[in-house]
């Protein structure tokens, strides 16, 4: 049953809730196995207003635990479905891996660049994120080429609008929600809407197996899609379904 999401392992979640072939999309974003420090001051962000109990996964396990959660995927989307995983370069080899394993089509691997990153004194400052975008059956796989840009529509720089939103690095700034509520990551609302608009349809179902703060879920609302998610820290769980059933999309820190 869609419109739901369960405080809940994705991996056993998944089993337990989602139908075969049930899903039209998934767009998620996995831990990112580098013991990522949650609570850090970074971009200005006030710790208090960090929620707490993000959960890693070590390094060693982060191939085992990609090729479980992906062959739940793998089960419940439907053929003409899709697949967007954004991930950072660390274990970038595991989720390819795991994809070859399982038989997936690698349509495209997308750059997200991001306005800066953080500070860096002896390497180069990583200011970008992967998105594999993958499919089951690449004869079915749904694509709407002109859902934001009409065929014959000019980009305001000149040329092809459709052509320039279409290209695979996609320049889109990070969300800051100084002064709210927040989890320590997020995807910005615009990314999700342009992953939706040329993915799916209104009334199609997606899935975030990894839903943090909710925010796939709170835009496919928003877009007119089904959500289904699942979030194994109580803290996060709570927010998300705050936000959906509340309509909210942020929410005000009390100080």
């Amino acid at each position: 049953m869609p419109n739901q999401i369960f405080n809940e392992d994705c991996i056993t979640g998944m089993a337990r809730h989602v139908a075969d072939k049930s899903v039209d999309l998934v767009i998620t974003d996995p831990p990112f196995g580098i013991e990522f420090q949650a609570k850090r001051g970074n971009y200005n962000r006030k710790g208090s207003r960090v929620l707490e109990g993000y959960t890693e996964i070590k390094g060693a396990d982060y191939l085992e635990f990609t090729r479980a959660w992906l062959a739940e995927v793998q089960r419940v989307l439907k053929p003409e479905g899709s697949l967007y995983i954004f991930s950072g370069w660390n274990y970038l080899k595991d989720l390819l891996i795991a994809l070859d394993e399982l038989d997936f089509n690698l349509v495209n691997h997308l750059v997200w660049k991001y306005q800066f990153g953080l500070v860096t004194t002896r390497k180069y400052v990583t200011s970008h994120y992967h998105i594999l975008f993958a499919s089951l059956d690449e004869k079915k796989r749904k694509f709407f080429p002109y859902a934001r840009f009409d065929k014959d529509e000019r980009h305001e720089a000149g040329g092809s609008a459709h052509y320039k939103d279409k290209e695979d690095v996609w320049q889109i700034p990070r969300e800051y929600w100084t002064g709210d509520v927040k989890t320590p990551t997020k995807l910005p609302a615009e990314i999700i809407r342009k992953i939706l608009a040329y993915s799916s349809q209104p009334g199609d179902v997606v899935l975030d197996p990894f839903l943090g703060s909710g925010q796939v879920a709170v835009v496919s609302q928003l877009e007119g899609r089904q959500y289904l998610g699942f979030e194994i820290v109580p803290e996060y769980f709570a927010f998300a379904e705050k936000r959906l059933k509340n309509g909210t999309y942020r929410v005000k820190a009390e100080e």
